[in-house]
């Protein structure tokens, strides 16, 4: 890993990764492949370590006989605890210890990943020290990156994809075999088995598994009308009618895009079959006790099947709080918030239907056969039509609106399902300028009624392999949800400056805000105009929150709101307004 963050080359990253698998058996490449993604488990897998920051810290210094002003100093030269470790690791005593081993390291974390209950922190910290005892300084510095999700070596997982290909690709074939390699990794969403796939050359063999949740096809945004046609080919023919008489056409038909309301809710991804139905959220964790009331209607679409949807909570035909939904989430029995805070199911993809995967089926044929199935009761489908013209989306914007949703998802009919990826073949158009999902790096005691809790927050979005600031805000939140983050940002604090506190980057805001403007006042060289907190994004790990280059697309394509005037989506003939 050192060598790899050494070099900022791609290409040299990818021949230095690929020299090493080859130096691995199957069993090391499995381990090794997962922790150069910076986690201690794939993708896939619902284990967490929850090992926080404060347990980390006490082990550090009972492993090195830091003092805190030690830790303080160490870690204000480097921002990253990992690198903390490998430099104070360095300072002491080792006792002679038998090497450590990537299987060794596995059983530790399965160890500590296992422990629940009450004196389990205990035990997870005896755990840790009894592992990181046994390590070198350098072997310290990125047990502590992985324990943390933060590795910081410059290795996205794409690259990682490529250093696959290039170690077990024949002769000249790398290029051939990255797609088998990133098709079988989006499938299963464990880059390890991907690298033994792609060693014994199996990359065919993965598929759609039943009850193995895989990624969630991403749209990017867009802030006018007109942007999504830009680059839409359109050729003679005539439309083609779904089932159910909704307008849709194939890849061959004129220009047009399916066009949807944007909900506000939990991305939900259903697996029915093998006498069982179960809802993964979009962390891949299983929240069907969550909702009890689906399954009974999910059950009967089809004997084996995967859709991809939104769980949004509604009473009578219109939408309520995204907060109240957020009281469901992750409890085991809802009880009475069943009644109270009802919800519905939008579908909008079919990803398998009996047998059949449909991810590479244009969105037509995956609409078409959606249509078809027998929904009912709180299980419905999203509401589609298509846009052939910027004045439809426009239109289809005001509607989607006055229905009490965000706005619009614009999608394209040929598109594939890509799994995990961003793009223009899925697109949002939202009420505001634009919101960015963010993560939180500080929080700061507020004013007046609030000076007793930490409800100013900064936030920061990802660049590469930093976090870079972008705004600061405090307004937004309920009282509750003010209180519930203060206890979180306290018992999850790496620097304790008094006012303000520095906290891990785990918890995920969405930001909404008017403009874009240059500035020097956050490390990102960019501050959001009017910043407010949307929503509190449970729902979403760290991993996915916008870029930087987000950001500057932003800059660059923002829509000027006239004050005092309703949000106007822009064209390059004017302004229409929503």
């Amino acid at each position: 890993m050192e060598a790899v963050a050494r070099t900022p080359r791609k290409l040299e990253k990818s021949a230095l990764l690929a020299e090493y698998f080859h130096t691995l058996d199957d069993e090391d490449l499995r381990i090794a492949a997962t922790y150069l993604t910076g986690a201690a488990f794939p993708a896939g897998d619902a284990r967490q370590l929850h090992v926080g920051w404060g347990a980390l810290v006490d082990v550090l210094r009972d492993l090195t006989r830091a003092d805190d002003d030690a830790l303080d100093d160490a870690y204000l030269r480097h921002g990253d605890l990992g690198d903390v470790a490998g430099e104070l690791f360095a300072r002491r005593n080792r006792e002679p210890a038998p090497p450590l081993t990537l299987a060794r390291v596995r059983a530790v974390f399965t160890e500590i990943a296992a422990a629940a209950g009450k004196g389990s922190r205990g035990y997870k910290v005896d755990r840790l020290r009894a592992l990181l005892a046994a390590a070198t300084p350098l072997e310290a510095k990125y047990l502590v990156k992985i324990i943390t999700s933060d590795l910081r070596v410059g290795l996205k997982e794409g690259l990682l994809e490529e250093a696959i290909a290039a170690a077990f690709a024949p002769a000249g074939g790398r290029r051939a075999l990255l797609p088998q390699v990133r098709r079988a990794n989006m499938l299963i969403s464990h880059v390890g088995e991907v690298a033994v796939l792609a060693r014994h050359g199996r990359l065919a063999e993965p598929a759609l598994a039943l009850h193995h949740p895989f990624h969630f096809m991403l749209a990017e945004t867009i802030f006018a009308p007109e942007e999504a046609f830009e680059g839409l080919p359109g050729t003679d023919g005539p439309p083609t009618l779904l089932p159910t008489g909704t307008p849709a056409l194939r890849p061959t038909g004129p220009a047009a895009l399916l066009v949807e309301d944007k909900y506000d809710g939990i991305r939900a991804q259903v697996h029915k079959g093998e006498g069982r139905t179960a809802i993964f959220s979009r962390t891949l964790d299983n929240i069907t006790g969550s909702f009890p009331e689906l399954p009974p209607a999910l059950d009967g679409l089809a004997d084996r099947y995967i859709v991809d949807g939104e769980i949004v909570a509604w009473r009578g035909e219109r939408p309520i709080a995204f907060a109240l939904l957020q009281q469901r989430l992750r409890r085991k029995d809802p009880g009475r918030l069943i009644e109270e805070v009802p919800v519905v199911f939008f579908v909008f993809d079919l990803l398998h239907l009996d047998g059949v995967d449909l991810l590479t089926a244009p969105l037509a044929e995956r609409r078409a056969r959606l249509e078809a199935l027998p929904l009912g009761g709180p299980v419905r489908r999203s509401l589609a039509d298509v846009a052939r013209a910027p004045e439809d989306l426009a239109r289809r914007f005001r509607e989607a609106r006055a229905r009490g949703n965000e706005g619009l998802v614009v999608k394209r009919l040929d598109a594939a399902y890509a799994p995990g990826r961003r793009g223009r073949q899925w697109m949002k158009l939202k009420e505001e300028l634009a919101t960015l999902d963010v993560v939180v790096v500080a929080a700061e005691h507020g004013h007046g009624r609030r000076a007793g809790v930490l409800s100013d927050v900064t936030f920061a979005v990802r660049d590469g392999g930093r976090l870079a600031t972008i705004g600061k805000a405090y307004s937004g939140l309920t009282d509750r949800e003010i209180a519930e983050m203060t206890r979180w940002f306290k018992e999850h604090t790496r620097e304790d400056l008094g006012r303000v506190k520095i906290v891990e980057p785990t918890l995920v805001l969405e930001v909404a805000f008017d403009a874009v403007m240059r500035s020097d006042r956050h490390d990102s060289g960019y501050a959001l105009r009017f910043p407010r907190i949307k929503r509190w994004r449970r729902d979403k790990p760290a991993a996915e929150i916008d870029t930087l280059e987000e950001v500057r697309r932003i800059y660059a394509r923002q829509v000027v709101r006239p004050a005092g005037e309703g949000q106007t989506l822009a064209t390059r003939g004017g302004s229409t307004s929503v």
